[in-house]
């Protein structure tokens, strides 16, 4: 999954100046996720901007319809297999009640997506694959995978996991928040004897997998040695830097890519392919206390022998696949679900490696094939009997083998990526396949990746090397087609036979040369509209959903809720600290001016040497300047104290929390310096 670590924690102050409400742009805080969290998303559609009367979603054209009607003749929609198996072994609902936090904000909502229901027909708005595949994440609950595994699904993106063992309890992936993993464990035990919390494994780095630790489990018990958490090598390193660098620029795009800004309807948002939601609670992260460090691993957990294979580099980038031996049951944590997933995510991260991903499940079928009798993964649903799971599993391998090889071998005949997307055709026996469809990743974007992945984002045509920036560029070509006005009104006569990609790209240049034109951006907004009715990605379709939203109705400054993880900012090291500090450097500020500052962590013993020089911040670790313009000293807890804007330096200074030999007027203007990120940046116009 996904990986939008919480950027508030990072963003909103630097730190060190304490900057009040303008640096206080959070992002949320669903990992993978990241988009920001409104009480009313439907709001977002009634912003007036100041121009009168905004348009409102329009209904499926004919195009659409014909579009999603092709759909349904190619995909087998009789067949029920899945349905059965996302019932079986069903104990109990969920809850109905809103979960809401210590203040009084809402969490997870179990009745809001009630409007899509199993056996109903697609509206015309919504791919009716995807349809299916929200029907099917709807089916919510308490369910036995076998005997002593169960899993509380749809109450976060992500499934909870409950295996019993002799003692007590092991928990996988306590879903995004500590609010819903509380009720989902409070669940199982309104049905099960009440055992204590005695291990916790994470599969992989993403927030949907770790955040609501707290939920399950005290840390003090952990401390006591009493609970043991597991996670794969590199994890923490992963989870609290993997989105920190660029976290805030994905939070905003993760808010069209999860549609966190648009109405839960058939004309909005209907789920995200991999789950419905994301919960909007609190995220929490306790340290693993055994890492696993390679494949073949094998530990004694709680009476049951878990043997492990090490992932880096597939879904996350740490995460790990493991088979529990006296249940024949093979976790595939994030790599074999019920959907295409990303290898690469719309919200902007590093490019997964589909050859690598496609290797580790042929691995896994290697290791455990002969004798598993039940997959489960952290999304979705099981699979039960030996030769389905091998064939689910054989089959998702050849998905993301042919992903690698196929757009590689087009490649190499000098085809470019966007020709590769355009042109590749899945076999059938994969695409034909719903546990294979495109849900949440896209063969097309996925393809397009690979090929940025080994050739780079340059195609090789010199014509592409120095393009115009977008509004330079879309003005020249509003000219040359002679005038706003005159490519409207070609636009439509588009718009008419269907052509909604073609409407989508030429209509973005009369956007972008004239972002006054409503007129413009409605015709844009009605062809992404449909663009989005069409889609079988969740993604896809609230990307263009909510570009539309905001064509029609401008970007709304909704609240931006502080959600910073005390948790994750503890987890952060200092050298990432300092690396951040280098992002949010405004070169031009900064140019000309040379400083040379030493930092001392009283209670870590470390040292930092950090130098602002040539408009760039670099930092050596574990050196001091001889001759340093000011040293400052502090501990720890005094600069997480500045991350969570706690304190301000002139009170830590004044408190004696932090000192300050030399001049300190250099570390106020390095300071001065650094950038705040604004979150509501635009994104369909310039």
């Amino acid at each position: 999954m996904k990986s939008v670590l919480l950027y508030s924690a990072l963003a909103a102050s630097l730190v060190l100046t304490g900057c009040g409400d303008d640096g206080d742009q959070t992002a949320g805080q669903s990992g993978d996720t990241g988009a920001p969290v409104t009480s009313d998303a439907a709001t977002a559609e009634k912003t007036d901007t100041g121009a009168g009367e905004k348009e409102g979603p329009k209904p499926a054209e004919a195009a659409t319809k014909d579009s999603n009607q092709a759909l349904k003749e190619y995909l087998p929609f009789s067949d029920n297999t899945s349905f059965e198996l996302a019932h079986k072994g069903f104990i109990a609902p969920l809850p109905k009640e809103m979960i809401k936090g210590e203040e009084g904000n809402p969490v997870w909502d179990p009745a809001k997506y009630d409007f899509i229901e199993e056996g109903s027909e697609a509206p015309e708005t919504v791919n009716p694959s995807l349809w299916r595949q929200s029907q099917l994440l709807n089916i919510s609950g308490l369910f036995e995978v076998t005997d002593g595994i169960y899993q509380v699904r749809n109450l976060d993106l992500s499934n909870m996991t409950i295996v019993e063992g002799e003692k007590g309890l092991t928990i996988m992936d306590p879903l995004v928040s500590a609010e819903t993993a509380k009720v989902a464990l409070d669940l199982y035990y309104e049905h099960r004897p009440k055992k204590p919390v005695v291990a916790v494994i994470y599969t992989h780095s993403h927030v949907d997998h770790y955040g609501g630790v707290r939920g399950v489990v005290d840390e003090a018990d952990v401390n006591a040695g009493k609970v043991d958490i597991y996670a794969p090598v590199g994890f923490l390193d992963a989870a609290v830097a993997e989105n920190v660098m660029a976290g805030n620029v994905m939070s905003r795009r993760a808010s069209y890519m999860y549609g966190n800004l648009l109405p839960p309807s058939p004309q909005g948002q209907v789920g995200a392919g991999l789950g419905t939601t994301t919960s909007a609670g609190t995220v929490t992260l306790i340290p693993p206390t055994k890492i696993i460090e390679k494949t073949g691993e094998v530990h004694k957990i709680d009476g049951l022998t878990y043997e492990f294979l090490n992932a880096p580099g597939s879904e996350a980038p740490s995460e790990m696949l493991y088979y529990i031996k006296e249940k024949k049951a093979l976790n595939t944590a994030e790599d074999s679900t019920h959907t295409l997933h990303n290898t690469y995510s719309l919200r902007g991260a590093k490019i997964r490696d589909p050859l690598a991903w496609s290797k580790y499940l042929n691995q896994a079928l290697d290791m455990w094939g002969d004798e598993v009798e039940v997959m489960y993964a952290m999304h979705h649903w099981p699979v039960w009997g030996k030769d389905k799971v091998n064939t689910h599993i054989s089959t998702q391998r050849d998905m993301y083998r042919f992903i690698n090889d196929e757009t590689l071998r087009l490649a190499n005949q000098g085809y470019t990526m966007v020709e590769i997307a355009e042109q590749i055709k899945v076999p059938d026996a994969i695409a034909r396949n719903f546990s294979n469809r495109g849900y949440y990743g896209s063969i097309n974007h996925n393809v397009k990746a690979t090929y940025v992945m080994y050739l780079g984002w340059f195609i090789g045509n010199p014509a592409t090397l120095n393009e115009l920036p977008p509004a330079d560029a879309a003005k020249r070509y509003v000219d040359m087609m002679g005038g706003v006005d005159a490519l409207l009104d070609k636009a439509r006569e588009y718009y008419e036979k269907g052509e909604y990609r073609w409407v989508a790209e030429v209509v973005n240049h009369a956007v972008f040369a004239d972002p006054d034109n409503q007129a413009a951006k409605n015709l844009q907004a009605d062809a992404l509209e449909q663009m989005g009715y069409q889609a079988e990605s969740g993604p896809w379709r609230n990307f263009y959903l909510s570009g539309a939203q905001e064509l029609r109705n401008g970007v709304a400054q909704l609240p931006t809720p502080n959600t910073a993880s005390p948790d994750t900012v503890r987890a952060m090291d200092e050298s990432l600290f300092f690396d951040f500090l280098g992002v949010r450097l405004n070169t031009e500020k900064a140019e000309g001016k040379h400083l040379k500052l030493n930092f001392v962590f009283t209670d870590k013993d470390k040292q930092f040497a950090v130098e602002m020089v040539n408009g760039v911040l670099n930092h050596s670790e574990g050196r001091q300047f001889d001759e340093a313009d000011a040293t400052i000293s502090m501990t720890r807890d005094t600069l997480n104290g500045f991350m969570l804007q706690e304190t301000t330096l002139e009170q830590a200074v004044e408190d004696g929390e932090v000192t300050v030999e030399g001049d300190q007027a250099t570390l106020t203007e390095l300071v001065s310096c650094l950038d705040d990120f604004e979150f509501w940046f635009n994104i369909v116009t310039p």
